[in-house]
């Protein structure tokens, strides 16, 4: 978002949010899962890095982001005052680690084909037992995967990131390949194909949203400023304007 940008946002939205001390600033922790959230030339990139900006800008806040493998940015998040954590999905587990806002956009990971294969027909999770399945190594989806009883190796072909599975399946060296909704379509546009290339045959998780995590330290103020920004965000059109840049 350039200044003159920031500026507009700010005098649209700065009427309704409390007025920032000088002091107020976030180190925010993320990782590559493009679209939400990536790392290139120009820096953390991504919806949720774009979205995260917006409102810190609207809120009055500082922030200084940093693009980690997970781990790391847990560890990270973990040992830092003030710190966000993001794109965090939202779960039972984790709801008393953190304060939350959000949610940033829905979590919907689907099971998907090459749209050529028309010999494929699927309809539950055991149908996958005689087939390949590219899934990202640690996953969400790798481990719901795994209990539903199918074995790496076996049934299912990990790779180090979802570029990595959907060339694989384009190459014919799997029959599936399980991705987030919004993946599914950043990376067949990062490689200049239709988005019918891919076609979906099964949801396989749906029931999660992703979500800003705050430190349970972080002053309760500034968390519920930065809601409200998101809020006015949603009202005004901005977010939805900016969800269809990265989802389409």
């Amino acid at each position: 978002m350039n200044r003159r940008s920031c500026l507009a946002l700010l005098t649209l939205l700065g009427a309704r949010l409390p007025v920032a001390r000088a002091d107020d600033f976030l180190l925010g922790f993320t990782e590559n899962l493009p679209p939400l959230n990536y790392l290139d030339g120009n820096g953390p990139q991504g919806f949720s890095v774009e979205l995260l900006r917006m409102m810190v800008t609207a809120a009055g806040i500082g922030l200084e982001l940093q693009v980690l493998p997970w781990q790391r940015a847990v560890q990270a998040a973990e040992s830092s005052p003030n710190s966000v954590l993001f794109s965090l999905t939202r779960t039972p587990e984790r709801d008393a680690q953190f304060q939350w806002v959000g949610p940033i956009a829905q979590r919907r990971i689907l099971l998907y084909k090459l749209a050529s294969r028309r010999d494929l027909t699927l309809t539950q999770l055991s149908d996958l037992a005689g087939f390949r399945i590219g899934v990202v190594r640690d996953s969400a989806a790798d481990r719901q995967l795994q209990a539903s009883g199918l074995k790496p190796g076996v049934h299912l072909e990990h790779g180090l990131d979802d570029a990595t599975n959907v060339r694989k399946l384009l190459a014919g060296r799997m029959e599936y390949v399980a991705l987030l909704d919004w993946a599914a379509g950043w990376n067949l546009r990062q490689m200049q194909l239709p988005y019918g290339t891919l076609q979906p045959v099964m949801e396989q998780d749906a029931s999660r949203a992703y979500w800003y995590g705050l430190r349970l330290d972080t002053d309760a103020t500034l968390v519920r400023r930065l809601q409200a920004a998101l809020d006015a965000l949603r009202r005004d059109g901005h977010y939805e304007r900016l969800r269809q840049r990265y989802f389409r």
